[in-house]
């Protein structure tokens, strides 16, 4: 008796815990409003186990949604999110020059953008408990525009902008920027093909369907 008492009392806990879990995954507008964000827009999902940093020089547009276990934290110059934006699980967006991501672009689970990085030639100190006078760190923007799509664990260094309408394959290392509609893969990523520009027609479908 005892026993199922306790299985029972087991089975409550989940059910409360899974609840709590669906509805409370995503901050409420007014928790956002509270956030200090530079700009949030309509409809933006944010997951509860994510963390941000200097949210001040954080903007997110409208219908945007970063998942679980994301880290952003911004620098000087800011993190740009635009529309319609997903980043999913275990993503960090770091780094003291400007991080942007245009309208329809998306990171897959456990991508890394930097628009700063250490000095690796052994010439200088690195991270950051260390003064930066002995350090030599690399601050440079990454741009993803419309439509971006990176695949999962690739990693973006500074100064990259990779081009409207590109895809990253996944586990791929991006060091130098990419042109428009491009399929790059490997490390470091290289063109592989064109990829199809019918998500620009689908992107006009859309709005004219959801206007």
């Amino acid at each position: 008796m005892k026993l199922w008492i306790l299985y029972m009392e087991i089975i409550e806990f989940l059910c409360i815990f899974v609840s709590k879990k669906i509805i409370m995954g995503f901050y409420s507008d007014d928790e956002l409003k509270s956030m200090g964000f530079l700009h949030i827009g309509r409809n933006v999902k944010l997951s509860k186990m994510a963390q941000f940093y200097n949210t001040g020089n954080i903007s997110i547009d409208d219908n945007s949604r970063i998942d679980d276990f994301c880290i952003l934290s911004a620098g000087k110059s800011g993190i740009k999110i635009g529309k319609n934006v997903h980043i999913a699980c275990y993503c960090s967006l770091i780094g003291e020059a400007l991080i942007e991501m245009h309208d329809f672009s998306g990171l897959s689970s456990k991508v890394a953008v930097y628009s700063s990085s250490d000095d690796y030639s052994g010439l200088s100190l690195t991270n950051p408990t260390v003064p930066s006078k002995y350090k030599k760190v690399q601050n440079g923007n990454v741009i993803l525009q419309k439509h971006v799509i990176v695949g999962a664990m690739s990693v973006i260094l500074p100064n990259v902008t990779i081009g409207t309408g590109s895809a990253i394959g996944a586990l791929s290392l991006v060091t130098k920027s990419c042109e428009e509609f491009g399929i790059y893969i490997g490390n470091p990523a290289k063109f592989f093909k064109k990829r199809s520009q019918r998500l620009i027609e689908l992107e006009k479908q859309f709005y004219t369907e959801e206007a």
